[in-house]
Parts: structure tokens; sequence; C-alpha cells
């Protein structure tokens, strides 16, 4: 056994005798609803910030009819309005519980660019309609739960919950928030795929338990005074050392400003000797991560403390391999957030069942023939896996789904594809995506079972590929092979993004994927041609994009087939100076691609990358007597140049451009020459702003420009109708379970 099993299958569990009613065709929405099925009530009640369509790819649809296949009558309350409670009381008091999620996007990156602009759209929501969720959805759904019955149960989850589960750096409010299960005053918070933590917690509450006593569950987050019982606890400067500490004022005034030691020597634990050497308790023989935690410092430190917070961001994770993962206990005020160890990944057979679940695979009758985007990008596409093990620092979907790869079976896959040929409305043949948070990850594992359950490593790929990792592509190659065959599938798109540097492992795959599943243009993701935002990122450099290129060249040639690479590439992320970004232009420049749509780095909750943003140490590294100090692009000003800089082609940034590369001596790479970057002002062009600054106006001297550049850019996202790297883009692959 590789110690990553759970002792119990997600659906072994006695049903719940409501059973008798059967699945339902659509969990309702209403009274009326609830009426039609002979129900009284519902057992469960799931609030979330999506409209309701009955698809694997939306988590209430998954953690639904993954309850309703447990006997529980679930309800769904989507999109409600916040504005008073009378719309949490649509479907009556629930049973059990109350299960709240924002969605499968962060209800921030979903309101809000990284710009933090408002965004007038949202693809979760018929008709592209803005503003149908509040900011913070899983706070104000909580409250207005509470308000309508305080008796009952909250249950949190879904990725905005689940990035939040300790004291977390807000980007929006630009500073240290609490984890959100205070705020949200929830009795548990979920975090990570929600499926087996939730069915024990509804199986727990339903045979009588008490959901305060509900405090052990893997994969969940609960409100404590102490520990729980018969745990042994370390200090986390004794397995991570901070180094030096700037003294700070206590606001509180507490005695433990820094990691407080005291309790744990009135406990009689020498916390020298912990460092030194595993406890170990016989009998009987537990590992040293077995019912151990670790304390971090307090949510008061860390808002104050930038290499406390930092401190606390590397030993949260290293604390994310089920298999040797300690408890987190995090103070906050006089009470304390206790994270259990993360919930084991699902089996391939458990995948199975959950993928095979009774789903319409269409969006709710309520809605009429309005639109919902995020539905129409994945109605003919198919999740083959979940995980990632490539640990990109500036990524949610580690922290989230965690680095351990779970996959379907070939079986399964190719039966929901006869699945979507039946029942999608207007199916023409071909399957947009057999993906998930990466193309070519389906399968692979760590070939060391004991590597993999007791690995603390970030990334298996990063800054080389580990040697325990599996990098056969036969299993994704025979399932693409296969699904080509399945009557009525004329085409099998890959839209997932595809990790070129495993790619170029298995070159039989890279053949594969070029011969047979592109649509003429493949998007991979360089993120960057330099070594100081590259190291900050976790990510390859261009030797293995090159190498990748070459044979995507070479296969489509010998295919017969004119196709494209669509890189994408991320601007202002911390590690990256003005020079790295001048750097990467240039090199653009020289391959001839024009990015249209780009994304500036957008700190998330919880990621490496955002710790790095917020305190400009470099937290991939152990902190004691590390003194780096990361070059973090912040203010809107120089955001604006690293983007403009990714756009070197777009007139609109020039000014700001040339500006820039006057002040850092590169004032040759201003003119008409092939080396240069932008052109020189045109004579019509507007003059420069006040104080010698250059305006943003448009330019008449590009048409000059403009003719050294006529043939077609294989990058130019907007020409090719390329997806873009913005937060709505990408949100399949941070689907909250």
């Amino acid at each position: 056994m590789s110690g990553l099993k759970a002792e119990r299958s997600l659906f072994s569990y006695p049903k719940y005798w409501a059973e008798c009613y059967g699945p339902a065709p659509f969990l309702p929405t209403s009274r009326a609803e609830m009426a039609k099925l002979g129900w009284d009530s519902c057992d469960i009640i799931i609030v979330t910030g999506d409209a309701y369509v009955d698809h694997p790819s939306f988590g209430m649809a998954v953690i639904g009819r993954v309850l309703e296949a447990q006997g529980f009558r679930v309800g769904i309350i989507a999109q409600p309005d916040w504005s008073n409670k009378d719309a949490f009381m649509a479907l009556g008091k629930p049973n059990l519980f109350y299960g709240i999620t924002a969605g499968n996007m962060d209800s921030m990156i979903n309101r809000y660019t990284a710009e933090k602009r408002i965004r007038h759209d949202d693809a979760y929501t018929p008709g592209n309609e803005g503003g149908k969720r509040p900011d913070r959805a899983v706070i104000v759904y909580s409250q207005r739960c509470k308000e309508a019955y305080s008796d009952v149960p909250i249950v949190i989850g879904g990725i905005e919950a689940s990035l939040r589960r300790i004291a977390h750096y807000d980007y929006w409010q630009e500073k240290v928030r609490r984890s959100i299960i205070f705020d949200a005053k929830a009795d548990i918070l979920i975090y990570g795929n929600a499926e087996r933590p939730l069915v024990e917690v509804a199986h727990r509450i339903a045979g009588g338990e008490s959901v305060e006593t509900i405090q052990d569950v893997r994969g969940t987050a609960v409100i404590r005074k102490t520990p729980l019982p018969g745990w042994r606890g370390s200090d986390s400067t004794a397995i991570d050392k901070v180094g030096k500490i700037d003294p700070i004022p206590n606001p509180y005034g507490a005695d433990d400003v820094g990691c407080s030691k005291s309790e744990f020597a009135q406990a009689g634990i020498d916390l020298a000797a912990e460092a030194a050497k595993p406890i170990v308790v016989q009998p009987p023989r537990l590992k040293p991560w077995e019912k151990a935690y670790v304390k971090l410092p307090a949510f008061e430190q860390v808002s104050v403390n930038k290499p406390l917070y930092a401190h606390a961001s590397r030993i949260l994770h290293q604390e994310t391999n089920p298999g040797c993962a300690r408890a987190l206990y995090q103070r906050h005020g006089d009470r304390y957030v206790w994270v259990n160890p993360p919930a084991f990944p699902l089996e391939t057979e458990e995948m199975d069942h959950v993928f095979g679940l009774p789903y319409q695979r269409i969006a709710h009758p309520m809605y009429g023939n309005a639109k919902i985007p995020a539905y129409d990008m994945i109605k003919t596409s198919v999740n083959i896996m979940r995980g990632c093990f490539g640990g990109c620092s500036f990524c949610s979907i580690t922290e989230h789904e965690g680095r351990i790869i779970q996959s379907r079976s070939q079986e399964s896959i190719l039966d929901e594809i006869a699945q979507i040929r039946d029942k999608v409305p207007g199916f023409t043949g071909v399957i947009s995506d057999l993906g998930g948070p990466t193309a070519n990850m389906y399968g692979l594992r760590c070939k060391n079972k004991k590597a993999e359950s007791t690995c603390r490593r970030l990334s298996c790929v990063y800054p080389s590929i580990c040697e325990h990792m599996d990098t056969d592509h036969t299993p994704t190659i025979e399932l693409y092979q296969k699904a080509r065959k399945v009557d009525g599938v004329k085409k099998i798109l890959i839209a997932s993004g595809v990790r070129y540097d495993l790619a170029i492992q298995d070159p039989r795959y890279v053949k594969e994927l070029v011969s047979h599943h592109v649509g003429g243009y493949l998007k991979i993701a360089p993120e960057h041609t330099e070594e100081g935002p590259l190291s900050k990122m976790m990510k390859p450099g261009m030797g293995a994009y090159q190498r990748f290129k070459e044979l995507f060249e070479q296969y489509s040639k010998e295919a017969g087939k004119k196709q494209y690479l669509i890189p994408y590439f991320i601007s202002a992320h911390p590690g990256t100076s003005d020079e790295d970004m001048v750097n990467l232009a240039l090199w653009l420049k020289s391959q001839d691609f024009r990015l249209d749509q780009v994304q500036n780095f957008y700190p998330s909750p919880m990621a490496n990358a955002t710790t790095i943003y917020h305190t400009e140490m470099n937290s991939l590294r152990n902190l004691k007597n590390n003194t780096e100090r990361v070059t973090v692009p912040k203010g809107a000003r120089q955001r604006r140049l690293h983007k403009a800089l990714l756009r070197y082609h777009d007139e609109s940034g020039w000014p700001i451009i040339r500006e820039a590369l006057r002040a850092m001596g590169k004032a040759n790479l201003i003119g008409k020459g092939p080396q240069c970057l932008v052109p020189e002002e045109g004579r019509n062009e507007k003059q420069p702003a006040s104080k010698g600054r250059p305006a943003l106006t448009k330019h008449t001297g590009f048409s000059q420009f403009k003719k050294a550049n006529t043939k077609p850019r294989v990058g130019d996202n907007k020409k090719r109708g390329a997806p873009t790297r913005d937060g709505q883009s990408q949100a399949k692959r941070q689907a909250s379970r």
C-alpha cells in the first residue's frame, strides 16, 4: 500500500433512508420541484454563486449528485439575492446542513481583474451578466443562512474557502486576513476536492452526531480552543527555521509575539530534541506525522510580520501530502483554527463512480434559452483527471486539488464521450477537450510508493523531473487512440495546457498529439524567458520549450499540417525586473510573436507566488540565513509597463515603453531597425504630458513599423481566437469540488 489510500471507500456507507425517492431529474431549486418529487423537505441545501448546470465540470452538480447517491435529498439555491435572508429560505429549512460555495471560481477573481477593475461579465451566469454574486460570496452566503435558520450547521467549501483556510494575504485589501472560517462563522470548512470529507460529515450528522463534535475529518478545518486530544504538537520553528525576525509591537498584550514555546515546555515537550528526531510513541509505533500537529505563528503575528508570514506559508505547503501531512494549528485571538491533514485522493473506481452519476449534462430548465458561457465552453469536453504535480508557484491547483494525480479509467471516459454524443444538444462530432488541470498528466504517478507517501517536495518536475516520476505517456496515447474510434466522433481536440517539459520525455505523445488532436493551434505556457522570474514561478527554462517546438514542427510537417504554437506569458510576476521584461519582449519580437490577450500576475490567496509578492522574500527556500530580497513589480505604473512590454506591438503602450527604455539606458531599442523594440514618436504624435511623462495616446507613426511586420503572427491570440489567460478562461481548471 502506498499510504495514500483511505480506510473507507466513498460509496461504502449505508444509504440514508431517503434513498427510496431515487435520483431527481434535476436537483430541485424550488418548492414546486420538491413537491413533484414528493419531498416535504431537503436534507442538505447547497448554496452556490454559479448558475446551476447539471454537469460534472460544475462543483455544485458533482457534490449534489454524490450526496444524492448516498441517499440524501439535496436542493440547490443558485445565485440567490443576498440582500436579505428570504432567498435562502426558498427550499425551507434543511434537515442536516447548508453547504456553501462561491462557485467554480473565487468570487473576487470572478469579479475583479488583476488591476482590481470590476468585470462586467460572468461566464457562470446566464447571459454572461456580471454582478450576480457578492464579493466574498462564501462569507455573505453564510451570514444569510445563519439569519434564515440560526440553528442549522454551516459547511463551507469550494476553491474560495479552500484557499483561505489559514491566515492569508488578501490582494484586494492589501492586508492579511484571518481564516475564512471565522468570518463566515461556519462550523466546518472543507478544503480541496470535497467528496470524501463531505460524505463522512453528512453521514455523521445524519447519524445524530452533533456538528460540534465532528472535528477530526481529513480535509476539513474547524475552530477549537485546544488541540485534538491525543495529538502531539511541534512549534513550526522547530521544523523550518525562520532566522532573524525584527521585533514588532504586540497590540494584544500577549507574551508570545514570537512563536510561543512556553506551553510546550509546560507540557514537558523538549522542542530541541523534537527537531532532532521524530517523536515515537509505543505502543503502537506511530510514524512521525501520525497524530501530530504543527503550531503556526498566530494570525496576529503573521499579519504584521512578513518573515513569519513567509514561514507559515512554507509550512503549509510542506504539509500537503496526504501520506505524511501533519495537522496545522493557528491562533486567532483566543481561538484556533485546526486544519486536519488532507483527505486521501479518490481511487480510479471512485472517480468513475463520481463521473458516472446521472447528470443531465445541461443547464437547469429555469434558465430557458439563456446562454451560460462557461457551460458552452465545456459542454463537449471531458475531465479525465484531477491534481497537478507541477507546483507552479502562481497556480492554485496544487493547493486545492493536491499533487497526486487521480485518473479515471479509459472505459469511464469513453462512456462519457458516448453520453455527450447522445445527450448534448447540437453535438457536431467534435470533443473539445480530453484534459483537466494539465493535458498530459493522465495516469502518471510516482513510481516509488514509499516516496509518494512521504515526499514533501513542492514540485515533482522542478528544478528537474524527479527520478521517481513516471513520464511514460502510454496511458494517454492509448486513450486518445480509443477515443477517436468512438462512433459518431469526428475529432478529439486537446484544449487543456500541455506540460511540455513532460511531453518531450516521451516524443510518442507529441507525435500523437500533433498528428491527430491539434485544431491548428496548440496553447502552451512557457510563462517567461528569463531565469529570474522562471525560478520564482518554478517553471523550466526555455530549452524545454525549444525542444518541444522542434518536435511540434517536425511532426506537423510529417502529418502534412500547418499548425502553430500559441505561447502564454505572465507579466509583472514576482522576481521580474524591468530588464527581464525587455528581454522577453525582444525574444517575442525575434520569434515574430504578437500576443494580444495577456495576463498580469494575479496574487490569488495562499499561492507561493502571492507570498513572495506580499513579503518580497523567497519563501520557496528555507528562510534561515536567506537574505534574498525578491524584485516584485508593484504599483499601477510598473505593472502597466510590464504588460505593455509583453504587447510591444501595441501602439498604445509605446509611450510608457519609450520612457522606460530611456531611463534604463536602452534608447538604442527605440527606432525603425530590426533590433529596435518600438519606433520613435510619429510626426503627428501628441507631445508628452506634464512633468515630462509621455501621454498614453494613439500613434500615427505605426504604419511605417507595421510594414516591416506583415507576415502572420501565430501568437496573435485575438487574431486566432485563442482563449485568454484571465480567470474566466482558466476557471474550468479550478473547478471547486
